[in-house]
């Protein structure tokens, strides 16, 4: 059994934060929801665990952002625990999702959404309130999830399906993407889309900020709400076993985490999630503490939003 941390008043947990402990003066109201939907992804596993070892891990983490200098304590955190999807096909889960992400949002700055597989996206951006021709959405990802719908939602296809539902090409930019994880087919459909495609190699040419911030500056320019979806196997697989999409040539976490504060400092960001991560796979915790940066850093960012 392994012994609970000592504790010191010096060195505040996330943990207690995300369980509601803030200063009286917050700046910032983030609400974190979870959604484990794993029923019927390509490759099985227990993405529905992630959201519990999120939350478990963020004991070994402090509430304090040495980059930008702000503190978590600022950020009043809402966890509404875990929407009772778990079993349930992405189909089946769409309407309380939906909802849920929904109604969690209200009251909140933003919304982290703690998934789950990646088919919990499609009904995440329809939570943000606003006619799908005034939604951005930005994926970090290294696939495109471009698949076909013919047997309905999966996580391989709600890229796919939220152009089926009027979500512009235009308003979307993905990040990330890996030779020899996607096809030529769907890359064809993604330009023709009118979908930015911005590869690894790209990101890692370019750099991470010039990247993100144009990125956002795109989608500010053209929707009143931006979606980001935060695939954590857009990190090197050896930052990332945990999940079964992950290549050799992804991005490393410490990009991923500034990636992550650039977003959150985004006014017109509403809500982003973290999906596709197995723990029952992970190798000493290692994609289960990235996933956790990318949420402390995100959280971080509130404190940088300028309205």
């Amino acid at each position: 059994m392994t012994p609970a941390p000592i504790s010191d008043p010096f060195w505040p947990r996330a943990s207690a934060w995300l369980a509601g402990t803030h200063a009286a003066d917050a700046l910032r109201r983030l609400s974190i929801l979870g959604v484990p939907v794993a029923r019927g992804s390509i490759t099985p596993g227990r993405c529905d665990l992630a959201p519990a070892a999120v939350r478990a891990a963020l004991q070994r983490f402090s509430t304090y952002d040495i980059e930008s200098g702000g503190d978590l304590e600022r950020v009043a955190a809402t966890d509404h625990g875990d929407l009772a999807v778990a079993g349930l096909s992405p189909a089946e889960a769409f309407q309380t999702v939906k909802e849920g992400a929904f109604s969690s949002l209200v009251g909140a700055d933003v919304l982290f959404l703690l998934g789950g597989d990646n088919s919990i996206t499609y009904p995440g951006v329809h939570a943000l309130g606003v006619a799908l021709e005034r939604c951005g959405l930005l994926t970090l990802d290294a696939h495109f999830d471009l698949r076909d719908l013919d047997a309905g939602l999966t996580n391989g296809n709600p890229i796919r399906a939220l152009l089926a539902a009027g979500l512009p090409g235009r308003n979307i930019v993905q990040v990330g993407l890996q030779p020899f994880a996607n096809s030529r087919f769907y890359h064809n459909l993604a330009t023709g889309a009118g979908i930015t495609v911005i590869t690894a190699d790209d990101f890692h040419r370019r750099g991470v900020v010039p990247v993100i911030a144009a990125a956002l500056d795109q989608l500010a320019r053209s929707a009143d709400a931006i979606y980001v979806d935060f695939d954590i196997d857009v990190l090197d697989r050896a930052f990332a076993p945990a999940t079964p999409g992950s290549r050799p040539g992804g991005i490393t976490p410490a990009e991923l985490r500034t990636a992550a504060r650039l977003c959150g400092a985004n006014p017109k960001v509403l809500i982003a999630d973290l999906v596709e991560m197995d723990p029952e796979r992970d190798v000493a915790g290692v994609t289960v503490y990235a996933a956790c940066m990318c949420l402390l850093a995100f959280a971080s960012g509130l404190l940088l939003r300028k309205q």
